[in-house]
């Protein structure tokens, strides 16, 4: 819009010009019209040259024909005409004058005002070419050549910088090695790796390593984001490609690291695609012939990231192109403190501080989950004006994180009571269910989107689930259903988040794990959910998948409730332990229930 705004303005401004400019042209009027005006005395002045005049009036007289007023004009004299002008100009007083009397622009003026419109359209066109310039690659809106990103030495990423993924770093210690010195194995006849793809879930730390691995190498770092690759205009990504490659070569050994390359690697020839030649499948052709075409990338390793490593071409993914895959999953026990203790160095902590404990109750978090975790405890801190972080700051901060953070809610007392059963039924059914994990935090106190929140955890890392196991996990998520089913007779939408678990796990056992008898031993469907309307396998398979979950989740909830029946006397006094403190420990919760807290390993034992 401000766009059009402007080209209006321009336009509104030339016009002013050129009507300014024009205005002052003087009619042509008829030789009759003229010398009636000099009959009646109202010429002043007049200029011959030949047979055309010009001349000026006393007093402005109407145009014939319409269209104003004029007081200059011009007229021809006709060769015929016999009449006495001169006689009677002398009688009227007109004045003969030796310069026109009307004075005609110059042929540089002229020449100028024609010019306008076309000046205003190329200034219009050259203000429009620099705004979208960038975004359209056009060469009055050129990028500047790619240039290293400027690692400072006090600044530089390393590995020491880099915890709880030790066995992806010694893959990566052989590129920094290769790239500091080439010459030991190019003697060996070794070749350089082109290319290194990250591959994991989100915040695992990709970008992190890449970063180390140019701190650790010395050499010049390129980064760019594979977004930044695609343009409107078909072929400006490929150009950029081979820029950011050329660039490179110039200074190598460099790294060129892309990020979420996942944005243009994906498989070729897919149905978003014309004929293979749009702007994302030149960008990736591009791609693949800088790492291994006949140009080569000689000393110029490829760095990439992506959590989405299965959409990716193979011919992007073989040997010679990504001659490693490196899969940077989430950190065990030893490689979160490891990491907390990194992104604790800069904040000062209490003696009582014990990060083990911490990183035994975080399983599953990434780096940067962890990171933000070490943040929020320092926030909580200075919110608090201590000058210190304590054990209760990181454990606050781990509940804002993991239940979400609290709500200034007042519910009524029928809704908070029905609040605590659903709670207390979770919670009791993951205490009673053998092997579940053990129930860490109870609370009633709304958070983030929920009324209240269980949180379980296990002891130890896991890495694959019984069938016993699942099952404990659907009837415990089963258990605030179950709980306002038997205690109070109904059932409220406050369950919606449960029943989300409970369908995703009862899928993946029937669907993807071989858990059902009746469907076998094969994956009936996918593990993202995105094929259209489940189409992986025959309709009489997808059926029968669809009435074993059913068949799982309703004998789970039978369970369910029959323990709740037959366990009401702990549940009742957890609801009333719930309803006096809102919130529950580990140690109360259980103690309250009035059940053991049994430590178990990673097997449930």
């Amino acid at each position: 819009m401000g766009l059009v705004a402007t080209a209006v303005v321009l336009f509104l401004v030339a016009y002013g010009i050129l009507s300014y400019f024009t205005k002052g042209d003087e009619p042509t009027i008829s030789y009759t019209e003229f010398s009636r005006q000099v009959e009646a005395g109202n010429v002043t002045k007049i200029y011959a040259k030949g047979d055309t005049i010009e001349g000026e009036l006393r007093t402005g007289q109407p145009i014939p024909g319409g269209g104003g007023d004029y007081t200059t004009f011009r007229t021809q004299r006709p060769e015929f005409a016999e009449d006495d002008l001169w006689q009677q100009l002398s009688q009227k007083g007109v004045t003969v004058t030796a310069e026109p009397v009307v004075v005609q622009r110059s042929l540089l003026t002229n020449l100028l005002l024609s010019l306008a419109p076309i000046v205003i359209l190329v200034l219009l066109w050259v203000a429009l070419a620099r705004r979208l310039g960038p975004r359209l690659g056009g060469p009055l809106g050129r990028k500047a050549p790619p240039r290293p990103v400027e690692l400072e030495p006090h600044r530089r990423t390393t590995f020491a910088d880099v915890a709880g993924i030790d066995e992806v770093q010694g893959e990566l210690d052989d590129v920094v090695d290769f790239l500091k010195n080439p010459q030991v194995y190019r003697a060996m006849g070794a070749r350089m790796p082109g290319g290194v793809l990250l591959a994991g879930p989100p915040g695992t730390g990709k970008t992190l390593l890449a970063r180390a691995v140019a701190g650790e190498a010395g050499v010049p770092f390129f980064s760019a984001s594979a977004s930044e690759f695609i343009e409107m205009i078909v072929g400006v990504g490929a150009s950029r490609v081979r820029e950011l490659f050329a660039e490179a070569r110039k200074v190598a050994p460099a790294i060129v690291f892309i990020d979420e390359i996942d944005t243009i690697g994906r498989v070729r020839g897919g149905g978003a695609s014309i004929g293979g030649h749009d702007e994302r499948e030149q960008t990736l052709n591009q791609i693949l012939t800088e790492m291994d075409g006949f140009t080569g990338s000689e000393g110029v390793v490829v760095i990439a990231a992506t959590n989405r490593a299965d959409v990716l071409d193979p011919a992007l993914t073989r040997p010679g192109r990504f001659d490693r895959i490196v899969h940077v999953s989430p950190p065990d026990r030893a490689g979160r403190e490891a990491i907390l203790r990194i992104h604790t160095r800069d904040i000062p902590l209490a003696p009582s501080v014990d990060l083990v404990q911490v990183a035994r109750t975080t399983p599953g978090m990434t780096g940067a989950e962890l990171a933000n975790l070490a943040n929020e405890a320092a926030l909580l801190a200075v919110k608090r004006r201590q000058g210190q972080v304590t054990q209760r700051d990181l454990s606050d901060a781990l509940e804002k994180v993991q239940l979400g953070a609290e709500r200034a809610l007042v519910m009524p007392e029928g809704e908070r009571r029905r609040t605590a059963y659903h709670e207390s039924g979770h919670a009791l059914l993951g205490m009673l269910q053998p092997g579940a994990d053990p129930v860490r935090k109870v609370t009633i106190v709304p958070r983030g989107r929920a009324l209240g929140v269980t949180l379980s955890t296990p002891d130890a890392d896991k890495y694959a689930y019984t069938e016993e196991y699942l099952r404990g996990r659907i009837i415990g998520a089963l258990g605030g259903m179950a709980a306002e089913h038997v205690v109070f007779g109904i059932i409220t939408t406050g369950s919606e988040n449960d029943l989300e678990q409970v369908t995703r796990l009862v899928r993946g056992m029937v669907g993807r794990w071989g858990m059902s008898e009746r469907v076998g031993r094969f994956t009936a469907v996918s593990g993202d959910g995105q094929e259209p309307y489940g189409l992986t396998a025959a309709p009489a398979t997808l059926d029968a998948v669809d009435h074993e979950m059913r068949r799982i989740a309703e004998e789970c909830y039978e369970s369910a409730c029959r323990q709740l029946r037959e366990n009401s006397d702990r549940l009742d006094a957890l609801a009333e332990a719930l309803l006096a403190s809102e919130t529950l420990d580990e140690e109360e919760a259980y103690r309250a229930a009035g059940i053991p807290r049994l430590k178990k390993d990673a097997n449930g034992h």
